[in-house]
């Protein structure tokens, strides 16, 4: 039977027409375009998974290109992290670009259009520029130099860029219309005035262009046949036809600007502006602080990228936005981890387990699988003895026949090991449990074909030998906000919404294997949930991160 054929989305049925319509397929480019202004986050994944995954469907290069015209805010830093994250999803572009490598060019372009009197020097300042644009619904007014002489106007600007006025004083405006409805086609800024080292250019420009004015431009010098950007872009998009309009030559392939929703998580803020904030006022430890939506505090978190790329698939490419729930995330996470985990034992609440006839001094190395999902995964030997370490939530004095788990005079399988049966226990002066004495069945050891060890018991618990346990600090991670959108109640700071128990770390045992994990590696913690190690470990001490619980009630539709 022939696989049914997976529909078209909205942007792939664009590029279809295109090619049916002439567009050559090796004319086909996309790109990238971040600006490296802070770390990239899980709304940017989408745009990444859409361009890169048009680029493996129609075997066309993908660019990254940095779109770095504001010296103020950005760092090698974040160009450092922002390749870092796109090679950590799995994807590889054909060009490092970048638009401060086309200064030179949209400079000459605009003395250009200055000389055809489609741009002026402005000297109002911004507050009175922004005034004289009015509204939709009312026409702008003109500057008073909007028709200065060409001559004074290419003066002027050449002025600016050898610095010789202040920040502020001037800028260099498109002339287009003052009356249009599109606010942005009302004569917009091209260039300002910024006297601030560039991380590439250093000290080399003194003005720099506006993101409309560079990012189109840079499109068209890389022949990018698709500009593909996010829904708020979609009023730019005249703006950026009529400025490709002053410069395109025929031969050459125009890009196509459209435009795809956002993607809005719950519980979630994806304003690079507000999580600088996060990081700047210290309530979270940094950019790739686990809480955060960060690519980068999602890995550290434990996120694979095949989770964060199936996720974006069952999100897909629609052309309104909404806001998805961050359960379909941790379902995603959850899916792909319960494939990939390697199985450990390691108990975060732990009291300790007495097994009385077992011989003292005794023990004995027991063989254990490592991934019941993966046929391949083998097998590890882990440590057991007399003294164990179980879950305190694992054991009740007395309990219903609901209970599967140890209560006196019950009996428990520990997983890969023996049937053991609750005899007594002893308490702290605050009848605190802080010991469980057992007896186990010599002969009902897992695995061992005898016909005490096929017997069957309800329950079966996780363990870890006492006397070989290394302990950890186990950090578990809530949402990082408390309500669903933070920033939606623009009178509320959105920082009034962050939740205060959104990390807490304890102190547990777990099996001495977890010395050797790397950091980063996927773990399931038998029975509590998803873990990963992160890199504030040391030798003396570990330190895992919980990626999502074992189980929820969410499916997805």
């Amino acid at each position: 039977m022939e696989e049914e054929k997976k529909s078209l989305n909205f942007i792939e049925q664009i590029i279809e027409d295109d090619i049916a319509n002439g567009l050559r397929k090796d004319q086909i480019r996309f790109r990238f375009p971040p600006e490296p202004n802070g770390y990239l986050h899980i709304g940017h994944t989408k745009a990444i998974c859409i361009n890169f995954g048009l680029g493996e469907k129609y075997n066309a290069p993908v660019n990254l290109r940095f779109d770095d015209t504001n010296p103020e805010k950005e760092e090698q830093e974040f160009v450092d992290s922002i390749k870092k994250d796109v090679e950590w999803l799995g994807f590889k572009w054909d060009k490092e670009l970048y638009a401060s490598d086309y200064f030179q060019q949209l400079y000459e372009w605009a003395v250009q259009m200055i000389k055809e009197g489609k741009a002026y020097v402005d000297e109002q300042p911004s507050e009175v520029i922004t005034e004289q644009r009015k509204n939709p619904a009312e026409p702008g007014i003109e500057s008073p130099f909007r028709n200065r002489p060409v001559e004074e106007s290419l003066d002027l600007f050449e002025r600016m860029k050898n610095g010789e006025f202040e920040e502020g004083t001037m800028s260099l405006r498109a002339q287009i219309d003052m009356v249009s409805p599109n606010m942005n086609l009302r004569d917009p800024v091209m260039y300002r005035i910024l006297k601030r080292p560039h991380h590439r250019t250093g000290t080399a420009w003194k003005i720099y262009p506006m993101y409309d004015w560079a990012h189109g431009e840079s499109d068209y010098l890389e022949q990018v046949s698709h500009s593909l950007c996010s829904l708020e872009f979609e009023n730019h998009r005249p703006l950026y036809n009529w400025y490709l309009e002053q410069v395109y030559d025929e031969s050459k392939v125009a890009p196509k600007q459209r435009e795809f929703a956002r993607m809005n998580v719950s519980y979630m803020i994806t304003s690079k502006r507000k999580l600088q904030r996060l990081v700047a006022e210290n309530a979270v430890t940094g950019w790739d602080d686990p809480r955060m939506p960060t690519i980068s505090g999602m890995r550290r978190k434990g996120f694979t990228p095949a989770s964060i790329k199936n996720f974006i698939e069952k999100v897909g490419v629609a052309k309104r936005e909404n806001l998805i729930e961050i359960q379909l995330l941790d379902f995603c996470v959850r899916e792909d981890l319960n494939k990939v985990a390697k199985r450990v034992m390691a108990v975060v609440d732990p009291v300790k387990l007495v097994i009385e006839n077992y011989p003292e001094g005794k023990e004995e190395w027991l063989e254990t699988e490592n991934n019941p999902e993966q046929e391949n995964a083998g097998t590890r030997e882990v440590p057991f003895s007399r003294e164990l370490y179980i879950e305190r939530e694992d054991f009740k004095e007395e309990a219903n026949n609901k209970f599967f788990r140890l209560k006196l005079g019950g009996e428990v399988r520990l997983k890969s090991a023996y049937i053991i049966k609750a005899e007594r226990v002893e308490k702290d002066e605050n009848g605190e449990i802080t010991t469980i004495y057992a007896t186990y069945d010599e002969k009902s050891k897992s695995g061992s074909g005898t016909e005490e060890s096929l017997r069957k018991v309800k329950g079966t618990l996780h363990w870890v030998s006492a006397t070989h346990a290394i302990p950890v600090d186990v950090r578990i991670y809530d949402k990082l906000f408390t309500v669903e959108q933070p920033d939606a109640e623009k009178d509320v700071d959105f920082l009034n919404f962050i939740n205060p128990e959104s990390v807490t770390t304890i102190k547990g045992f777990a099996e001495p294997s977890l010395k050797d994990v790397a950091v980063g590696e996927p773990l399931q913690f038998q029975r509590i949930g998803y873990f990963t190690k992160d890199q504030d470990s040391t030798d003396s001490n570990l330190v895992f991160n919980r990626t999502v619980t074992l189980k929820d009630s969410f499916k997805p539709e």
